[in-house]
């Protein structure tokens, strides 16, 4: 069952009140033609027309609620119009990060994807050096430990076995799947396989392309690394203790009420701590995605 963020409702509940909303949902995807690719990407087992119906639905609930609640505080106030308004206008923002959803859902299946490419193909050519056929190896993979890798392999080898023929396959999982790496190496390897190549050689080329990438992702992570580090001492270090000198020299200088100190204190510590997260994501982010998390 697919889970609709910010939702109020159970998933079950939101899809089947959706069905009331499905004409609402085709005409929404007929506007979005690429939503249901990204949905394929983010291995998220629904229509697009159906995602966005239930996105409706959620919603509307959503509204309801907050709604109602802005409506009953403002209530004393006279101003219940206002709560309502203010409840559209999150609800609208939150919609949008609804229908958007699957594209972060996507991007972070690609890093996970990506953590363990180099890995697999690897492991791969390894089979296929000791006498493996392709087919035995990608089921050798698609048993092991590589995350979605191994995931992505186990839908190859049950369309194989289904009757699907390998490069059609191969195919339809370059066409569904997030990583471009990845699908850069399915496109090599149905291009090998439907030319006749070697193989093992075709591998071994997406291997050497990879490393060579991961090399490249490697330097320009370490040149960015030096000016996050500056910006960080300024931020975390430098400001902080100047910011906590001040205050001492000028509470020493100026009687200041003990309780606004306090909160100024506090409140230094809390935009520390911000900065210091913030920091951190930002870093993680601009992680090199062959390396993985």
């Amino acid at each position: 069952m697919v889970l609709i963020p910010f939702s109020i409702l159970p998933p079950r509940v939101v899809h089947a009140l959706s069905n009331k909303v499905m004409g609402l949902g085709m005409v929404l995807a007929k506007g979005l033609p690429y939503l249901q690719l990204e949905l394929d990407r983010a291995n998220m087992k629904v229509k697009a027309a159906r995602y966005l119906a239930m996105c409706v639905t959620a919603s509307t609930f959503l509204f309801l609620f907050l709604g109602g609640m802005g409506a009953l505080f403002l209530s004393k106030q006279q101003k219940s119009l206002f709560g309502v308004i203010v409840a559209a206008i999150v609800v609208a923002f939150v919609f949008l990060l609804q229908v958007n959803y699957p594209k972060v859902a996507s991007s972070k299946r690609i890093r996970k994807l990506n953590t363990d490419l180099l890995a697999s193909l690897r492991a791969v050519m390894i089979q296929l050096n000791s006498g493996v056929p392709l087919f035995e190896a990608f089921v050798i993979i698609s048993k092991q430990d590589f995350g979605e890798v191994s995931t992505e392999f186990k839908l190859l080898v049950k369309k194989i076995n289904a009757g699907v023929p390998q490069i059609s396959a191969l195919e339809d999982l370059a066409l569904k799947n997030p990583s471009p790496y990845f699908r850069r190496a399915l496109w090599q390897m149905m291009n090998g396989l439907k030319e006749g190549a070697q193989i093992n050689q075709v591998i071994d080329s997406v291997i050497v392309n990879l490393t060579k990438e991961q090399i490249i992702q490697i330097e320009r992570y370490g040149s960015q690394l030096s000016p996050f580090a500056m910006f960080y001492m300024m931020g975390a270090v430098i400001l902080p203790a100047l910011g906590i000198t001040m205050l001492i020299v000028i509470s020493s200088l100026i009687e200041m009420d003990e309780l606004l100190l306090k909160g100024l204190f506090i409140g230094l510590l809390v935009v520390v701590l911000f900065f210091q997260l913030m920091f951190s994501g930002i870093i993680k982010t601009k992680r090199p995605s062959l390396l993985g998390e």
